[in-house]
């Protein structure tokens, strides 16, 4: 029996024309909760319908969304009614969805509320927790999948960020039931490494379930109770999980998680030159400065020189001996005058000059003048002053007139 040989694109149109051929899969009811919801800008509804333990992709046109009467969201429980058809680009089957009616919130949906409210009450998510990252880490550690998408996109980001931080990877299981316990096991591993300064959780994204591995307990506390700092990079920008909250800080994607730890080694090479350029320019204000001060205070120096202060103590010296000498001589003048004075009057009444008339003074030989002849009774040896000179003598008698 000959089989021809088909091209890709020809398997899938035929693929796909048995599927559209099939009445029931065109007019197909189909039951499960909403997961991985987008809106795209054209209006176009992109989303996945999961029950525990499969998936299916979904899409809804714009002219059937507008006929809705709620907005879908993550976690909802719907009815879809629709058909299945194969998208030939992709080789891939999914929904066509014509009607879309609400059930209620999915499990999963509420059981991640439950879980985030009580870790929340429990303070798992407070600020004041939350681990300052260290600006300039040498060794990171990163806990993902060894094969997927993350791990090359971190790698990617470190490289042309700083390739002097060296990575280091913990293989880990990230979507499965294993995949919380491998995680923990790669967050208690990298604590024990002691020169390890943070540590990245990263994934790539996903629908709800196959990010539920990041909605754990255990791991929420094993994020908790991290010695060193825990950065997530868990899915796409809209993807939030467990672990996000107890982080000490959550990035949109694992690219965005490398961006955060990893430091550009461009720009701190610029902010060097710039503080470096800052300092220069400092340094020679300050110094233009200073020196500026200097001339000011050199010319005040010279201006208030203590040998200036010294040559005018000179001058004011000179002009106080000056006064000095004035005053002493006029002093000296007034004292000579009255002394003159004096003398001249002394002169006028010194009584040697009675002497030059012919009188003479007639003293005892103890110096006392002699001036009543009682005295002569009693010692008769005298002296006997004249204007050329003295004798002494001896009375021998006295008349008595």
């Amino acid at each position: 029996m000959y089989i021809k040989t088909l091209s890709v694109t020809a398997l899938n149109n035929y693929v796909k024309k048995i599927i559209d051929s099939d009445f029931i899969l065109n007019n197909i009811n189909v039951k499960g909760e909403i997961s991985n919801f987008k809106m795209h800008s054209s209006g176009h509804l992109y989303f996945s319908l999961k029950d525990d333990r499969s998936k299916i992709n979904c899409i809804m046109f714009k002219d059937y969304a507008r006929a809705l009467n709620f907005i879908p969201k993550d976690g909802d429980n719907v009815i879809i009614k629709g058909k299945l058809s194969v998208y030939e680009k992709e080789g891939v089957y999914q929904l066509y969805c014509h009607e879309m009616i609400q059930q209620g919130i999915g499990e999963l949906y509420v059981a991640f509320q439950q879980l985030k409210l009580k870790l929340e009450r429990e303070g798992l998510f407070s600020s004041a927790h939350k681990r300052p990252l260290p600006k300039y880490p040498r060794k990171v550690g990163i806990i993902t999948s060894p094969t997927g998408a993350a791990i090359r996109d971190i790698i990617n980001v470190s490289t042309r960020r700083n390739s002097s931080v060296e990575l280091l990877i913990y293989p880990a299981l990230v979507q499965g039931e294993n995949a919380s316990e491998d995680i923990i096991k790669g967050i208690e591993t990298l604590n024990k490494i002691e020169n390890v300064d943070v540590i990245i959780l990263a994934r790539g994204g996903g629908s709800l379930e196959e990010l539920w591995a990041f909605n754990n307990e255990k791991l929420a506390y094993s994020v908790y109770n991290s010695k060193k700092p825990i950065v997530t990079g868990v899915g796409h920008e809209t993807d939030f999980t467990i672990v996000d909250f107890v982080s000490d800080r959550r990035a949109s994607t694992p690219s965005a998680a490398a961006e955060i730890v990893i430091p550009s080694l461009l720009e701190l090479n610029s902010r060097i030159d710039n503080l470096k350029e800052n300092l220069i320019f400092n340094m020679n204000r300050i110094i233009r400065d200073k020196y500026n001060r200097i001339q000011i205070l050199n010319k005040s120096l010279n201006i208030h020189s203590p040998m200036n202060y010294i040559l005018n103590q000179y001058n004011y010296i000179s002009s106080l001996q000056d006064k000095l000498n004035y005053t002493m001589n006029i002093n000296i003048a007034m004292k000579k005058e009255n002394l003159n004075k004096i003398y001249a009057l002394i002169e006028a009444h010194n009584p040697l000059k009675v002497l030059s008339k012919g009188y003479a003074v007639i003293e005892d030989l103890a110096g006392n003048i002699i001036s009543e002849k009682r005295v002569l009774k009693e010692s008769n040896s005298v002296k006997i002053i004249f204007k050329d000179g003295n004798i002494n003598a001896n009375i021998q008698c006295l008349d008595e007139l």
